[in-house]
């Protein structure tokens, strides 16, 4: 029995087998790194799906869960609010502030009661309001000053003189309100949307910055607009209640200037009467 010629490497079967073997291995090296890499690919289009295609304040609002849209467009409507009031206010206060001096410019002239009411009989600002009160305690009482009278007149004046400042300072609690109450729910809508972005982590299970940060952002936006809310109001309520303050000054002042006149009319009339007595 003749034995088999054994391969030579320049046998043509040599050749074949050796082809086998590296198409064999070819192939399965291809198909490790596809299993490899289809993680990584479909890693890549959730982290792709997940990001926002808008990273701008509106963008990451349109973006944003419905609670935190919620506080987001409250917070705006109380910052309007906020401006909408110091605008009305500055302008209320300019003008009764403007009316007051000129009322006490008059009341510290030569003058007497009743031609400072005649002057101011048609107006319906503060201090003409404690001209015609003090004016009708005059007439109630039959023109007898006494302390009793006197009593009367700082008792009336005095209550019309709450009675304003209490309307000219209309709409500053809201103002005081949105200041101390906007940082607390901007904190809300943070907290909200914090709790949201941590949920869509455990969802993807994955940390990877560029996933987490989009719904962090928009997170924070919440308490971004909060301050914007509170530190305008904050400065306005304190800028308002100073002008208010001064404003209760002046009608002090007029008060002070009404009883005076009373005084003098008072001692004008009994001069006469002094006179023929003696």
């Amino acid at each position: 029995m003749v034995p088999a010629p054994s391969a030579t490497p320049d046998d043509p079967r040599n050749a074949a087998s050796m082809n086998g073997s590296r198409s064999y291995f070819l192939r399965a090296a291809i198909a490790v790194a596809a299993l490899t890499a289809q993680p990584g690919i479909a890693f890549a289009a959730t982290a792709e799906g997940l990001l926002p295609s808008n990273l701008s304040p509106w963008g990451m609002f349109q973006s944003a869960d419905i609670v935190v849209k919620t506080v987001m467009i409250g917070l705006a409507i109380a910052s309007l609010m906020t401006w909408t009031v110091w605008l009305a206010k500055t302008i209320e206060l300019n003008r009764e502030t403007r009316l007051a001096k000129q009322r006490l410019d008059m009341l510290e002239s030569d003058t007497t009661l009743r031609q400072v009411e005649r002057e101011s009989a048609d107006a319906r600002d503060a201090v003409a309001q404690l001209i015609h009160t003090a004016v009708r305690e005059t007439e109630l009482s039959h023109g007898i000053f006494d302390d009793g009278f006197k009593e009367r007149i700082a008792l009336r004046l005095e209550r019309v003189e709450g009675a304003m400042a209490r309307k000219i300072a209309r709409g500053t609690g809201i103002v005081a309100t949105i200041g101390s109450t906007s940082p607390f729910i901007g904190l809300f809508g943070t907290v909200w949307g914090i709790m949201n972005a941590f949920i869509g982590i455990s969802e993807t299970k994955t940390t990877n910055l560029a996933v987490v940060a989009p719904g962090i952002a928009e997170a924070l936006l919440a308490t971004a607009l909060g301050l914007v809310a509170a530190i305008p109001a904050v400065m306005i309520y304190n800028a308002l209640v100073r002008s208010i303050t001064g404003y209760r000054a002046l009608l002090g002042d007029a008060s002070a200037q009404v009883m005076l006149l009373i005084s003098r009319d008072h001692s004008r009339r009994g001069m006469p009467l002094a006179r023929a007595a003696e």
